[in-house]
Formats: C-alpha cells, sequence, structure tokens
C-alpha cells in the first residue's frame, strides 16, 4: 500500500496482519479521491473504521485540514500509529481508539459546537454488515449533527451488498462499482 498523491505521494504504508482488516486497495482510493478533490482541501475528515488509517492518511496528504481516525482493533491501532510515525506526520489528526458506535453517540452529545465533519468515509468489515445500517443510521439521526453543511458521507461495501438509497436524513446520490468493491456516496437532506 502507497499514499497516491499530495505530500506523501508514494510513501508507502502498513497494514495489520491476517484477514480481520481489509484495507482499500490503492486503485479504489485513487478513484475515491478522484472524486473527492474539490472537497478534500482544508475539509474536516472523519475515517471510520480507519484500520491502517490508509484513506484519512490520504486525505491529510492531499490538504485535509484534521482527520479524525476511529478504530477499535488493537492490531489496527498499531499499524495506524506507526503509519503515522513513519510520515512524520505529528499534528492535525486525533485517533479515537473505540467503537464507531460510541464514537459517534459521544461525539454527537458533546455540547452546542460539536466537531463538524466535511467528509466521512467508513468502510466497516464486510462481514459486520449490521455496522453499515447503524453508523449511516446514526449519521442520517442523532450524529446528524457532527455533518458540515453540504457534507459528504461515503461507504465502501462489497459491490453485491446492497445498501439503502436513504438512512434518515442520509440520500444515496451516487454508487460507484470497481472491481468487487462499491462506493455508496450520500448527502444529508435537512
Amino acid at each position: 500500500m502507497r499514499i497516491i498523491a499530495g505530500s506523501y505521494r508514494s510513501r508507502t504504508l502498513d497494514a495489520p496482519s491476517g484477514l480481520a482488516t481489509r484495507p482499500t486497495s490503492d486503485r479504489l482510493r485513487e478513484t475515491l479521491f478522484n472524486v473527492l478533490a474539490a472537497h478534500i482541501e482544508d475539509a474536516t475528515f472523519l475515517d471510520l473504521y480507519a484500520g491502517s488509517g490508509a484513506v484519512g492518511l490520504e486525505a491529510l496528504s492531499r490538504g485535509a485540514q484534521s482527520v479524525t481516525f476511529v478504530e477499535r482493533a488493537q492490531p489496527a491501532l498499531t499499524v495506524l500509529r506507526r503509519n503515522l510515525a513513519r510520515l512524520g506526520i505529528t499534528a492535525g489528526f486525533r485517533v479515537y481508539a473505540g467503537s464507531t458506535m460510541a464514537f459517534l453517540r459521544s461525539a454527537a452529545k458533546t455540547g452546542p459546537e460539536p466537531t463538524l465533519y466535511a467528509v466521512v468515509f467508513l468502510d466497516p468489515p464486510y462481514d459486520a454488515s449490521d455496522e453499515y445500517e447503524a453508523a449511516l443510521g446514526l449519521l442520517g439521526g442523532d450524529a446528524g449533527v457532527l455533518l458540515a453543511a453540504d457534507a459528504l458521507v461515503i461507504a465502501e461495501h462489497r459491490r453485491k451488498e446492497r445498501l439503502e438509497n436513504r438512512y434518515g436524513h442520509l440520500a444515496r446520490t451516487r454508487l460507484l462499482e470497481q472491481g468487487d468493491a462499491a462506493l455508496s456516496f450520500y448527502r444529508a437532506e435537512k
């Protein structure tokens, strides 16, 4: 794995060993960031189920203002922190070591001014299909207070797994399929 473009272009990244974490392929990440190009500069980016951090690190490399990485698996957290250190990134990020659901519930209750995210990316383990429903449901409901105006929420999933067109206030605006993977793009309709 490597960073595709930006200030850390071509720098390699580690991935956790085993099959518990499935990093987003370089090709799919390149497709994702080609679509997001106009939305990344100075954006607040939320990387849910961050794994190795490849997607959030790509966002930082391309000029995101800040990235919040959310991951609960200790082997993935170790690799994520190692990747941050390897790239020499010391600011502009936060690592939340816990579940996505706990983060979303907690962050939505942080008071009158929670951090507003312009881009949210989620990539739960493919075999945890209930995580898509739960995370997208929260983002389309109570945790929607975390979304900046005109925010994009993107879910990576199996091509054969069909996500809903709506989750509360979130409506799918685009579906990109590549190989065995797909990206569903959502926007909040408030």
